[in-house]
């Protein structure tokens, strides 16, 4: 073999050392081989969240409460939108859907209005109580939420707020307000005070640099109290279970619960029920997907 022959084959072989070493490792940016590994579990993580929704998906398709079935087939050949028309046009689906809704958005915007200026007074003002009242507010999330249940049952029945849209959005601004409080409160004092002492230097009040200035900057902030509070209140069924004692007045969680017998469960209208419920919400979640991601850097530094 001539030294030609032995020079190429030698750079073919450290060529392909070079390639199989970057596939597994590069100084800088993911390997290829990183990226398959994590897409991999990420497609994997996708299928177990989504499987159990496919299954609800089916069972709504299904004729009558047939629940189980031997086939694992998502579409079952005899599918049917007989469930989701029972739901929507013998059911009070839409009353369930306007009361938890009515509910849900005045809880969101209440708490968003008191977090708001609640956390602007902790995050600017230094006064006697300050520090133990933040401590307090955080102390009272480790409550457990069975807890509350008494005592606020006892407080609404005083002022007279069961069965009420007012004694529902109390409770629930009661026990979601605190940890509001806390995420802007962070938020806020990453935004520089030297920006609302130039606005009062122009001739702004307080409160006016609140509303013109830090308000407009903590959008992201806000949008997370709002959708923490909204979800809060949409998705809890015991509070709502112990204040409402009229089936008018059922939120949707109740209105499923109606669907429960005691020795039988319309499981294709619970399922078919369930899927249009979770519609509103995954919609809400894909026009404010902007302001999660901006939210994602709560607490970082802002110029």
């Amino acid at each position: 073999m001539s030294g030609n022959e032995i020079s190429g084959s030698n750079e073919y072989i450290i060529h392909h050392k070079s390639r199989r070493k970057s596939f597994f490792y590069r100084s800088k940016g993911d390997s290829p081989f990183k990226r398959i590994v994590i897409h991999t579990v990420l497609i994997f993580a996708c299928v177990i969240a989504i499987y159990p929704a496919l299954r609800i998906l089916s069972v709504s398709l299904r004729p009558g409460d047939r629940l189980l079935s031997t086939s694992l087939a998502i579409i079952p050949k005899d599918a049917t939108l007989d469930n989701y028309r029972e739901v929507l046009f013998d059911k009070n689906f839409f009353l369930w859907l306007w009361n938890s809704s009515i509910i849900t958005i005045t809880t969101a915007i209440v708490g968003v209005i008191l977090a708001s200026t609640s956390a602007y007074a902790f995050s600017r003002w230094r006064f006697p109580g300050r520090g133990p009242g933040l401590v307090f507010l955080l102390a009272t999330q480790m409550i457990p939420a069975a807890m509350l249940m008494i005592p606020i049952y006892i407080l609404a029945a005083r002022l007279h707020l069961i069965n009420t849209y007012k004694g529902l959005v109390f409770a629930y601004s009661v026990s979601s307000i605190p940890f509001s409080i806390w995420i802007l409160k962070g938020y806020y004092d990453t935004v520089p005070v030297e920006l609302e002492e130039a606005a009062e230097i122009d001739g702004l009040s307080k409160l006016s640099s609140f509303y013109r200035i830090v308000l407009p900057l903590s959008t992201p902030a806000l949008a997370i109290v709002f959708l923490f509070n909204f979800m809060a209140a949409w998705n809890d069924f015991l509070l709502a279970r112990i204040m409402l004692q009229r089936e008018t007045m059922y939120t949707w969680t109740l209105g499923l619960q109606s669907l429960q017998g005691q020795f039988q469960t319309e499981w294709g209208a619970y399922s078919a029920a369930s899927i249009m419920i979770a519609i509103p919400v995954m919609t809400l979640f894909l026009f404010s997907s902007k302001w999660l991601i901006s939210g994602l850097t709560l607490g970082s530094v802002k110029g």
